[in-house]
This record gives structure tokens, sequence and C-alpha cells, in this order.
């Protein structure tokens, strides 16, 4: 089988199919996960149990995971992981810190006062992945600007492994980071649980996390309907920009690192020429022998894929109309192409900067929109646990200033109470 098919100076009519993902069986997933929504919010605990027993094959009796349990997670981690750990949360609490938005207070005329404050929404539900590789930097990247914007209560669900424990690294995480509660139940019934509350677990105001196409169709439906959502993460996906210059060795081990999350995760190497593309695929198959998850990476590399474009300004407009969740660029003035992307999750930027930094400790979040959906969302950032509200006051000067302003709008718009409001204030309370 040929690794990573070289697609060679394809017509932009042909860049829609190149920019795809991956949609197997969505009709089927759309019903499963309609059918595990209903049946949660109807049933609560119960139909939970039922749920987590034909999707999981485990029976749990409570879903709650005791203090005691947590606290004895940290002597199963190893000093330096702690270490590590706690390295990324200062670089992440140092960077979401940040990003905290000052007050707007503001006069936009004589005596019309405007301000605009940030409040931390009250309850986040934060969905953390699990399973085979349990992404306890997941934990760091949501709980950490939960906590930087003053959240109220952050509780997290996450899949038991086949023994039914949560992995002792999510849980230390968790308390690292200021984690309220923690649940042991993952896929789409988790989502269904934080959306409608059950007696085990409280609803919640807002939805974040990655997962697996279930979980992301789950977020979809309630998004709609029921609760906030963070944004659609789904199957991670990288596209890297590299010209002649850059290494076909760096770039074929950022290929594989994307590669490695899923089978249904996406790699796309953009390049100008037939020969780097060629050294890149043998660098891909080298490389791939030395690394333990040979199998679903080779299931990703499947629907992934090599573009030559033999100018940079095709190469930087086939970027913008993937528009990817990592968006690596290895290309001389690196950043003045960065200046012509418009729809990237995150960039990379040089040989030194691999996506691998910024899903663990350089400080960014590694949250990030999918699908396309670059084009519209941002990341998740502290931004995306607080609520802007404004308020005004209005002086009497100020008011008889812009009432000939709202009065004239106001009846233009056939809307006479809006125009009366003034008009009784201005007439000491007569109209």
């Amino acid at each position: 089988m040929e690794i990573l098919k070289i697609h060679n100076n394809p017509e932009r009519a042909e860049w829609a199919a190149l920019t795809e993902r991956f949609t197997r069986e969505e009709e089927e997933i759309t019903r499963q996960v309609t059918e595990i929504l209903a049946d949660v919010k109807s049933g609560g605990d119960r139909s939970l149990r039922e749920v987590t027993r034909r999707v999981e094959g485990r029976d749990p009796r409570t879903f709650e995971i005791p203090a005691d349990v947590r606290a004895a997670a940290a002597a199963l981690i190893p000093a330096a992981l702690k270490e590590a750990l706690a390295a990324a949360k200062a670089n992440i609490e140092t960077f979401h810190r940040a990003q905290l938005p000052p007050e707007v207070d503001i006069e936009t005329m004589p005596g019309v006062r405007c301000v605009q404050r940030a409040v931390p929404i009250r309850r986040v539900g934060l969905y953390i992945p699990g399973g085979k590789a349990p992404l306890f930097s997941t934990v760091l990247m949501l709980a950490v600007p939960a906590r930087v914007a003053g959240c109220g209560e952050v509780i997290l669900c996450t899949p038991a492994r086949p023994d039914g424990t949560i992995a002792p690294e999510i849980l230390y995480a968790a308390d690292l980071c200021g984690v309220d509660r923690i649940f042991s139940v993952g896929g789409a019934q988790a989502v269904a649980a934080m959306a409608y509350g059950t007696e085990s677990i409280p609803r919640v105001d807002k939805i974040f996390g990655p997962g697996n196409r279930y979980v992301t169709k789950a977020k979809q439906l309630v998004g709609a309907n029921d609760v906030a959502v963070d944004l659609p993460a789904g199957p991670s996906e990288v596209l890297v920009l590299a010209d002649d210059e850059a290494s076909p060795a760096f770039t074929a081990a950022d290929l594989l690192s994307q590669a490695e999350h899923g089978g249904d995760s996406q790699a796309v190497l953009v390049c100008p020429s037939v020969e780097f593309a060629r050294d890149t695929q043998r660098a891909v198959g080298e490389q791939l022998l030395q690394l333990r998850r040979g199998e679903t990476i080779r299931e990703a590399l499947r629907q992934s894929r090599i573009v030559v474009l033999d100018s940079r300004e095709k190469m930087i407009g086939f970027a913008n109309a993937y528009a990817p969740e990592h968006l690596i660029i290895s290309m001389r003035d690196a950043w003045d192409v960065a200046a012509q992307i418009t729809a990237a999750g995150s960039v990379f930027i040089g040989p030194w900067s691999p996506e691998s930094a910024g899903d663990y400790a350089s400080g960014t979040n590694h949250t990030l929109p999918t699908g396309g959906w670059a084009r519209a969302y941002s990341g998740v950032n502290t931004d995306s646990f607080l609520r802007k509200i404004t308020y005004q006051e209005l002086s009497r000067k100020g008011l008889a200033a812009l009432s000939p302003t709202v009065i004239a709008m106001a009846e233009a718009e056939g809307l006479g109470a809006h125009a009366a409001a003034v008009r009784v204030r201005m007439k000491g309370g007569v109209l």
C-alpha cells in the first residue's frame, strides 16, 4: 500500500474533494446518538446505567469518583510526570490569565455611560477522552482556564478503563487543577448526563471537550436546543505547509503524531515538489516501523494525503480552504505566511515548533475546531468560560441629548411605546 497518496498540482476544482474529512456512517451515528440522548434525558441514572452496560460492557453502581480514590491517585504518578504536569499547568495558566478581558467603561457621549463586564459561567462540564489513550493533558487545557475565569463549579466526565477504574493520571490532573467532581461515564451518554442532568450528575451550563464522532455528534445535538457547547471538536487533524528547505524527517514526524490520535484522524502535507513529497513518504514509512500505534496510524493515513502545489500562493490558498485544526508552517519567512492564514485553529511556526508542544505544554490550548470549523470558531480560551454583560447609565442631561435620536428611530420602526418611554421622562412623567 502506498503510504500517503500524492496529488500532483490538482486543479482548484479538485480542492473541494481534497479538503473533505472522514464521514463514514454519519447517518447511523446520528441515529444511535439521538437514541442515547433521549434515553438518558427521560430515564436519568437508570437509563445511564443501561446505556453504559450496552456500550461499555460494565455495570456501575455509582458514577462519582470518591475523594479517597482521587487522593490515592497521587501515589501512582511518577515524580517526573508530576513535574511535567506542574510545568505545563504553569505555562497554560500564564497564557490564559493574560487573556482575561479588561472591563470596558466609557462615556459614548456626555451623560451616557456604557459598561461591559466579564462574568464567569456558573457550572461547566468537561469531557475528557479516555479508553486506550486517556488524555489527561486535556484536563489541564479545560480546567485551568475554567478556574482562571472564575467558574463556580467544574465537573468532569471521562470513560472508565476496561476494569472500571479511571486512569490515575486523569484523577491527579483533575485535583491539580481544582476540578470539583469527577464522574466515571463516557461517550454520548456522558454528554447527555451533563446536558440534562441525572440524579447523580448535575446539569451544566456549558459543555467543553473533544471526543470521538459519537461525542461530537452528541454535542452538536444538545447544543442545538439544550445547553451551550464550546465548539465542534471531532477527529484530530493537521496540515503541514513545507517548502523544499524543510526537513522531510520533521514533516513525517508531525504527520505521524497526528495520525496516532485515531483511525479517523487526518494528516495532510502541502509542499511544492514531488521530490519533497516522496522524501516525506519514505520518512513516514521508516518512522512508522518504530511506533507502537502502527495499526491506528495506518488507518488514519488511508484518508490522509500529500498535495503538491507549484506556488506559494496556491499552498496558502489550499491551507485556508482546508481550515485545519492544527497548521504547521515550515517554510521560509514563516511569519509572513502565517499573516496570510485566515482559517486555522492553532498555528505552529518554524521547524522547532512541533504540534505536540501545543498539545501539552507551550501554553496555548489544544481544544480546537476541526472539520473545517476553524473558518468560524476559535479554539477554547479563557473567554470561552465567560459571559459578557453590558450596563448603561444615563443622566437626565444625557437622555435629553440622546432623546431625539431614540425617538426618531423608534417612530420610524413603528414602536411608539419605545419613543414614549423617553418622552415621559423628558416631560416629567406625562406624555
